[in-house]
């Protein structure tokens, strides 16, 4: 986070997923690092994994949280578009949206993947085309995938060199298919 904030523009703001595990502990850094939260985002799955162990409810949301570099920032909300993409209504912070399907797994599968219906408001939300995106947890390359649908510009990061090949592959299939059309 401390790196991120570092690199983020002053105006710039950054979004963080996760499940219970760990989204206490990011917030807490966050606020450590006195950036500014701006909001708790629910992302509510009506069709969650099961949970095999059956000793918990089974896991169905996971919270993105939306923080600024810090306390001072004038972050970006494309307020009047959410509202638009909303039927007209202020768009609430709790999202009901599908888990990625077969499809948008064709080049391979990554445990934490994010529907693109999810990152395109993510993005759209925070940012203007032709803005810059850095996802430093790649995985399978949805946030590209997305910032080229919203004509966002796009830095992709991944440790794991099997993430990164599925992540370039699905891109590249992408674009591809949007030359092709």
């Amino acid at each position: 986070l401390k790196r991120c904030q570092k690199i983020l523009k002053p105006n710039g703001s950054l979004m963080v997923s996760g499940t219970f595990h760990v989204i206490y502990s990011i917030g807490y850094a966050m606020q450590q690092l006195n950036m500014k939260i701006l909001n708790n985002i629910t992302w509510q799955k009506p069709n969650p994994p099961p949970n095999l162990a059956c000793r918990y409810f089974t896991h169905s949301t996971e919270t993105i949280i939306w923080a600024a570099k810090n306390t001072k920032s004038k972050h970006k909300f494309n307020y009047e578009l959410m509202k638009e993409i909303n039927d007209d209504k202020q768009m609430k912070d709790v999202w009901v949206m599908t888990a990625p399907g077969k499809a948008e797994k064709n080049y391979g599968k990554h445990p934490t993947q994010k529907p693109l219906s999810l990152l395109d408001r993510l993005i759209l939300a925070a940012t203007d085309e032709g803005d810059l995106v850095l996802d430093a947890f790649n995985g399978s390359g949805t946030t590209g995938v997305s910032c080229i649908r919203t004509k966002r510009k796009y830095i992709g990061i991944e440790i794991q060199a099997s993430y990164s090949k599925v992540a370039r592959k699905r891109i590249k299939e992408y674009k591809k298919s949007k030359i092709d059309s």
